[in-house]
């Protein structure tokens, strides 16, 4: 069936657009009051994120009340490690937290390779729900973390300003940080795969913690793992998001992916020299959102000018900040639409 709104993916496949396509990073989440209804209903994150028909829910609440473009699955990064053995929880103020951690060769050898429609079959589930809720409105985004990321979090136990423990592991034990990346990477891609056969329309690599390595190690332990999900994901578009890795996007750009995000550190005219054949997406900060409703639409304004209004897909440089309120985030939204067109 055909979708009724296909503009993000015509851009992300650098077909013309009627006006640019817009969504958030974090649009299904605690910026809603309907959201945070269904949040207290489950009772906990991992609740909701592994029961079906409400992350079905929560992933339909952006379409229906704020317009985007696109929605994204409910779910988190983290599936991945829980898929291959290595569960965590969801610690409120603190975020997730993994009771055991992985720092050997031994460690890596008792994972395994996720087998999604085994152990991540509710994210595919609300993946078929949403599909049949979205009735072809608008694509769904499916996404997995980069294999760098995640493995921060499988080796650290928990979130981190500098991920020391992890880096620490690149430089001691580069074999042990190969292996466990090799598999993080091996489980992404079936991942991925199965998200796509599911419904997924496109699909985002979250590469959060890139800006901690340095451009040499980002080669090393981070690039070329996103390149072989890259290369093995042919059937939909592909968006890489690194965060913080100014210093890649030239070799970000050979990657056979067909969109690239921008954190809102990237400078919006030099990331169209270093990126010139692939759609961009990003980049407003989102403190702008906390401005006035007519300096959140001179932003965008200004936003807009620069990437202008073909090979784009409108976006935060980050996810959405959870007190933001929702009416300066329909302004955003519908500045998007009105200045683009």
């Amino acid at each position: 069936m055909k979708l009724k709104n296909d503009l993000l993916l015509r851009a992300a496949r650098g077909e013309k657009t009627e006006r640019t396509p817009v969504w958030m990073m974090r649009q299904a989440g605690r910026i809603l009051p309907e959201y945070r209804a269904v949040r207290e209903k489950a009772g906990s994150f991992i609740t909701l994120a592994t029961t079906p028909e409400m992350a079905a829910e929560v992933t339909l609440q952006p379409v229906d009340l704020l317009g985007v473009d696109a929605a994204i699955i409910f779910s988190d990064i983290l599936v991945i490690p829980e898929g291959m053995g290595l569960p965590y929880e969801m610690v409120e103020q603190r975020g997730p937290v993994f009771p055991k951690t992985v720092h050997t060769i031994e460690d890596v050898n008792r994972l395994h390779i996720t087998e999604p429609e085994i152990h991540l079959k509710y994210v595919l589930d609300a993946i078929k729900l949403v599909k049949q809720g979205l009735d072809n409105r608008v694509p769904l985004i499916g996404f997995a973390g980069a294999p760098f990321t995640i493995f921060c979090y499988m080796t650290e136990g928990k979130g981190s300003k500098t991920f020391s423990v992890a880096k620490k592991h690149l430089y001691a034990d580069p074999e042990f940080s190969h292996l466990l990346l090799q598999k993080i990477t091996d489980s992404t891609i079936a991942y991925l795969k199965a998200q796509i056969r599911a419904g997924a329309d496109l699909v985002q690599i979250f590469d959060s913690w890139a800006g901690i390595l340095s451009p040499e190690q980002y080669r090393i332990f981070s690039l070329p793992y996103i390149k072989q999900i890259c290369d093995a994901i042919t059937e939909v578009p592909v968006t890489v998001f690194a965060k913080g890795a100014f210093f890649a996007r030239e070799e970000i750009s050979q990657l056979s992916c067909s969109v690239v995000g921008l954190d809102w550190n990237m400078d919006i005219a030099e990331s169209r020299k270093l990126i010139p054949d692939k759609t961009l997406q990003g980049n407003l900060d989102p403190c702008v959102l906390y401005a006035s409703y007519d300096q959140i639409r001179l932003e965008v304004k200004k936003m807009l000018n620069q990437f202008g209004t073909q090979r784009y897909i409108a976006n935060l440089g980050h996810g959405v900040y959870p007190d933001t309120d929702p009416d300066k985030v329909r302004c955003f939204i519908e500045s998007v639409k009105e200045y683009s067109c």
